[in-house]
């Protein structure tokens, strides 16, 4: 059994579509069109077309049944900015909000069009998002799953709770842990692909699977396939063997 999985995207709409072109030339080549397809969260912030990327996830999956969209943190906290823009996501440190440069939502708003969304009244900025995200798209950016299983590997945006089965996680976890998660070398049961935490490459090492290569600090953004616990890269050259 194989499937892919793309890493985080921060909204280089132009890098998710060559993710996909890369991926479908490798189920051509594997004769396995039906092999899901795992976006590993963060959609959203930083890159310049957030709005676009959205739009065609959503689109996509109304009929493609083997697109997995999962929930990043910052996905979250758009979703939270757009429910109420003084609300805080509860594990962002405390100097920070959504708004705030290095998060990257000011990106996010100006890519629906929003003008200038970090220097003017948050109350109106806020007004002009409602009106400019699509409703259908709130709903489902904000009912993303947390995680998927299949074969044995978990997928996730940040990692887990090491010890704690899956189904006992809590979604902070689920989107915003680092350690212990990433210094624990233990098997967790499955091979955790994840995300969140921006690595030049990516990088398997052996219980789990980072694949945040950071395109939201202008990096590639990395496709890889799964079989079993053995992963390869994706590239304009074929497969490329991780770990």
């Amino acid at each position: 059994m194989q499937s892919y999985a793309i890493g985080d995207i921060h909204g280089q709409y132009d890098l998710m579509m060559r993710a996909f072109d890369r991926i479908e030339t490798d189920r051509t080549r594997e004769g396995a069109p039906d092999s899901p397809v795992v976006v590993l969260g963060d959609l959203c912030d930083r890159g310049p077309n957030s709005a676009g990327v959205i739009a065609h996830l959503f689109e996509r999956q109304q009929t493609d049944d083997t697109l997995i969209v999962l929930k990043g943190n910052h996905d979250r906290m758009f979703s939270i900015f757009l429910d109420d823009p003084f609300g805080r996501d509860p594990r962002l440190r405390a100097e920070y909000t959504w708004m705030h440069p290095r998060l990257g939502g000011p990106e996010t708003l100006a890519s629906y069009g929003i003008r200038e969304p970090a220097n003017r009244p948050t109350a109106q900025v806020h007004a002009e998002a409602l009106a400019a995200v699509p409703p259908a798209h709130r709903r489902w950016l904000a009912d993303l799953p947390l995680f998927h299983q299949r074969d044995e590997a978990i997928f996730v945006h940040a990692g887990i709770r090491p010890g704690v089965p899956i189904a006992g996680q809590t979604e902070d976890d689920l989107l915003w842990i680092r350690a212990p998660f990433l210094e624990d070398p233990r098997d967790h049961g499955a091979l955790i692909v994840h995300g969140h935490t921006a690595l030049e490459v990516p990088s398997h090492y052996g219980n789990r699977l980072n694949l945040d290569s950071s395109a939201g600090y202008g990096g590639p953004l990395s496709a890889a396939v799964i079989e079993g616990r053995k992963a390869w890269l994706l590239t304009d050259r074929g497969r490329v063997p991780l770990g």
